[in-house]
């Protein structure tokens, strides 16, 4: 049986159930979904496309191709909230088709490789939950694997792929910064190891294909960044052209951590595919294989360098997974007419234990309210489940390998139904929104203690900033604005909600707004 790229349109319907059920189930989680969808806003309601703006200011920590993207379809739909939240689930579909394209140039005669490798990259967990979130990591995806595929066409003897990988640069600088070097180039320079010498070969036309390469993507990059340098400011100019890049790299300003940090993420990175002990004997390189070379000089030289940088977050990892699935569906091809006959018995034990983990998580109310909200339920038929996984044998690896991946499908829309609805009340800031912009509009001001990302802009479709105070600050701004708001958040339960203008439950506290003249008479009202 073999799994032609045609089949992959299957894939569209667990795409998309997953998307519904996210958009149906959840609002915008502060504060990431709600800062990007604020910066999106907020150039909008400017009508200033050139330079992303937070609350009244240039925010220089992402560059704007995932706000363009927004804008975009809020040009043809108009302004709402499910285009934004699809943006990143689209991305994902388009790199699925890139991933399959990428195989068919390192494997050309290996349909099954070409066919399997979307259903094996769409059923890693980290990527099933992953893509229906509003997030800028799924575009680095994407135009890493546009960059790979112009390096294998250039290998292949085609100057073109310079010009793409050129491109696949340029965009992914215009996504997330100069951070798409680090995932394009290695394998790139490192073409003596992957590439069969052939005569007449010249290494010296391979690197300056490179050095075009990357000239292109800068002259992409600079088109906009040196109008946006020039209209943002200096402490903007300073920022996207240097301090955010460099900061991140050497002393990070958020999510510091050792250079070992991403090591035991990469079992998760390769779950549920790791979890299948059948698998592993035939993971084996070959080096005599040049695809597989590639894809282990891609691998291994990238997650050196990105250990290397200072700032780490477990998604910054995403653009590994296709290169993860492309290893191990060609593992898979060489076992194409075998039929599995052992138990998924250690796939089936870690889903057990996550079953039972979800059963007992109503017991830890005192982390987050909301956790009393769970189902002991969900946990039971996750329990179930695994159980019924010990089932699986004598089937043919391809159609394994579909099952495999609808099952991640099914457990993480199982974790969406078991969390997201009692977490949903914790996390949704629209009614918090509609006051704060029904205070603007009475010529009310506005203000939040301690930093504000922007996680009212949206929903409030605020037309004003929101002062960002210091709890020294407050009482005195209190007094000054006896009629403002004032946003308060307690890390538990807060003191007092008589005075409170309005209360919710937020994330794993309290957030609470008051007006100002019952901050100035009662200092204890502030954490």
């Amino acid at each position: 049986m073999n799994l032609r790229a045609g089949s992959g349109a299957a894939l569209l319907l667990p795409w998309l159930v997953l998307l519904l059920l996210t958009l149906l189930l959840r609002p915008l989680l502060p504060v990431d979904e709600t800062r990007y969808l604020g910066v999106a806003w907020e150039m909008w309601q400017r009508g200033d496309f050139l330079v992303p703006f937070l609350n009244g200011e240039p925010y220089s920590h992402k560059p704007p191709l995932y706000f363009w993207l927004i804008h975009a379809g809020w040009w043809l739909f108009g302004v709402n909230e499910w285009w934004p939240r699809s943006v990143a689930a689209l991305v994902s579909l388009a790199s699925l088709l890139a991933v399959s394209r990428l195989a068919g140039l390192l494997w050309p005669k290996d349909h099954v490789t070409r066919g399997m490798v979307p259903w094996v990259l769409f059923g890693c967990v980290f990527w099933t939950a992953f893509y229906p979130w509003v997030q800028i990591d799924m575009l680095l995806v994407l135009f890493t694997l546009v960059g790979m595929i112009g390096i294998v066409q250039a290998a292949l003897g085609r100057p073109s792929g310079w010009l793409l990988t050129g491109l696949g640069i340029g965009l992914g600088v215009l996504s997330k910064g100069p951070v798409i070097l680090l995932h394009v180039l290695p394998v790139a320079l490192l073409a003596p190891v992957w590439i069969d010498r052939r005569a007449g070969q010249s290494w010296l036309a391979w690197y300056g294909g490179v050095a075009v390469s990357v000239i292109t993507g800068a002259a992409i990059a600079l088109a906009w960044a040196l109008p946006a340098a020039e209209v943002g400011g200096e402490a903007y100019r300073q920022a996207i052209l240097w301090g955010q890049t460099a900061d991140r790299m050497v002393n990070a300003f958020a999510h510091a951590h050792p250079w070992w940090w991403y090591l035991p993420w990469l079992p998760l990175l390769a779950a549920p595919w790791v979890l299948l002990p059948w698998l592993w004997r035939y993971l084996f390189i070959r080096p005599q294989d040049a695809g597989v070379r590639f894809c282990m000089s891609w691998l291994l030289a990238t997650l050196l360098l990105v250990s290397l940088i200072s700032g780490k977050q477990a998604k910054y990892l995403l653009p590994l997974l296709p290169v993860l699935a492309l290893l191990i569906t060609h593992a898979l091809m060489h076992m194409q007419h075998t039929v599995v006959s052992q138990r998924p018995w250690l796939l089936a034990a870690v889903l057990l234990i996550c079953g039972v983990s979800l059963a007992v998580l109503p017991g830890g109310a005192d982390t987050a309210t909301w956790l009393t909200g769970i189902s002991p339920l969900w946990g039971v038929l996750l329990s179930v489940l695994a159980i019924t996984l010990l089932l699986l044998r004598n089937v043919p690896v391809t159609r394994y390998v579909r099952l495999i991946t609808l099952l991640s499908v099914v457990v993480i829309a199982m974790v969406q139904l078991a969390v997201f609805a009692p977490a949903r009340p914790a996390y949704d800031l629209q009614e918090a929104s509609r006051i704060i912009a029904r205070a603007q509009a009475d010529d009310r001001p506005v203000a939040n203690l301690g930093k504000y990302h922007g996680q009212f802009h949206f929903y409030g479709r605020l037309q004003q900033p929101l002062a960002s105070l210091t709890r020294a600050a407050a009482r005195e701004w209190g007094r000054d604005n006896p009629q403002g708001y004032l946003v308060v958040y307690y890390a538990g339960e807060a003191p007092s909600h008589a005075e409170a203008v309005y209360a919710q439950l937020y994330r794993g506290g309290s957030l609470v707004i008051r007006e100002g003249r019952t901050v100035s008479a009662d200092a204890e009202v502030l954490p």
